[in-house]
């Protein structure tokens, strides 16, 4: 009986590959969407340009090609590549990565050692790359989600250079589903509306878009419409941290929005951040916040107003509360603005750390007792209910302190009449001590 193994056996068909896969670029050239760094002028192409690569910082969201441009820079400059993951490799793994990338060197090739997710080692598992960077063993390239100056070494940092990847765009997007569509030989089954729509389900994320192509394209029927393409497609959750860089850019953002009186942009970053499930009592507080901060006097309500929000939030609850908050952050976005009383906060501060312990002068100092009656305290003071317009001009700075000016209100809301009142006591002090 012959063997079976002597019998040619038919070939076995390939396993389908992901379309990501099947898309992947050959060349740095076909990479979409990063032109600020490959392109001749940007950090990367120049890099290439005079052949002397070094370690990186890949710096971006999630579906940029980070992995791609690490693998294709390791394919231009003739290295080994390696891959590794922060979230699977421990220091075992990591010593056997570098004893072979040690002997690929002595046979005369050097390692390009790509780590994904590189902010999740440790600061110890991190200061173990030093030395193999600095001998020449590997050049490493690592990828980030996160600011890598919040969640790298400073002496990683030092010894490579940050790359910033930025979200693909929709056109980015658009070119990508071009090449989809050229690769499955089919256009996409979808409506104008219906692929715009795709596109920005996507949100900036290339791996994203091409799975939720590989979806649409199971449909074999009419072209979706943008409603149809929603029940059969669910949107791509928006990225946010709470407790990440994500967190502290949006928050800037809507304060930063308040600050210039923009309430639909203001009222964006408000949506933006509830939908990535902040909590809104974080939101009520910065809310508080932003009144005292940067309307201040020049809209006394303004801080009723965000404190009243907040307490109908707690009232009511989500959903409803939240309504409240909106309220006043247009209240807060159409408010006239005014930083004067922080501003005279921080100086006056700044005076009481400079000027030590001056005393109080002596006719405003509490004086309890006999003994401190006959020392002279409260000798002299004059008490201003009796005097002329209810205002005596007494000095109430420490003795032999030239007197500062602190608040200066600007023209704008109540704070304008609160510089006439300024102007008015300082025109009697003046006349008083004349």
């Amino acid at each position: 009986m012959a063997d079976l193994f002597d019998t040619p056996q038919p070939a076995r068909p390939e396993a389908p590959r992901p379309l990501a896969d099947r898309l992947r670029p050959k060349s740095l050239s076909e990479v979409i969407g990063q032109e600020h760094v490959l392109g001749p002028e940007g950090p990367l192409g120049a890099m290439l340009a005079a052949g002397s690569l070094s370690s990186l910082i890949l710096w971006g969201p999630p579906g940029v090609g980070k992995t791609t441009i690490a693998r294709l820079l390791a394919d231009q400059t003739k290295l080994a590549f390696v891959q590794i993951s922060a979230i699977f490799t421990g220091v075992p793994d990591l010593r056997k990565v570098f004893e072979s990338a040690k002997i690929r060197r002595a046979n005369g090739q050097g390692t390009l050692l790509f780590v994904d997710e590189i902010h999740r080692f440790n600061k110890a598992q991190q200061d173990g790359f030093l030395p193999y960077m600095e001998d020449g063993t590997i050049l490493l390239v690592g990828a980030t989600t996160e600011n890598p100056s919040f969640e790298l070494n400073a002496a990683v940092l030092s010894r490579a250079q940050v790359i910033v990847l930025e979200r693909l765009s929709l056109a980015d997007l658009e070119r990508l589903a071009q090449r989809a569509e050229k690769e499955l030989a089919r256009a996409l089954p979808l409506k104008a509306e219906a692929r715009e729509s795709l596109l920005e389900m996507a949100d900036g994320d290339g791996r994203a878009l091409l799975n939720l192509i590989e979806q649409v394209m199971a449909h074999k029927g009419e072209a979706l419409t943008k409603a149809q393409l929603g029940q059969r497609l669910m949107r791509r959750a928006s990225k946010y941290d709470k407790s990440g860089e994500e967190h502290y850019n949006l928050i800037s953002a809507l304060h930063k929005s308040v600050r210039g009186s923009d309430p639909d942009a203001a009222l964006y970053w408000f949506a933006r951040m509830l939908e990535g499930g902040e909590d809104p009592r974080f939101l009520a507080r910065r809310l508080v916040r932003m009144a005292v901060e940067d309307i201040g006097l020049a809209d006394p309500q303004a801080q009723a107003v965000c404190v009243d929000s907040w307490q109908t939030y707690e009232r009511l609850g989500s959903p409803e509360g939240e309504l409240a908050l909106a309220n006043a952050v247009v209240y807060l976005a159409l408010a006239p603005k005014s930083n004067g009383v922080y501003v005279a906060y921080k100086a006056a501060r700044a005076a009481a750390r400079d000027t030590g312990s001056l005393p109080p002068p002596l006719h405003i100092r509490n004086a309890p007792t006999k003994l401190m009656k006959e020392i002279g305290y409260g000798s002299g003071y004059a008490y201003d209910h009796d005097a002329e317009d209810g205002f005596s001009g007494q000095d109430y700075f420490p003795e032999g302190m030239k007197r500062p000016i602190f608040y200066a209100p600007p023209e704008r809301g109540f704070e304008r009449e609160l510089k006439k009142r300024v102007e008015f006591f300082a025109g009697l002090r003046a006349k008083r001590r004349g």
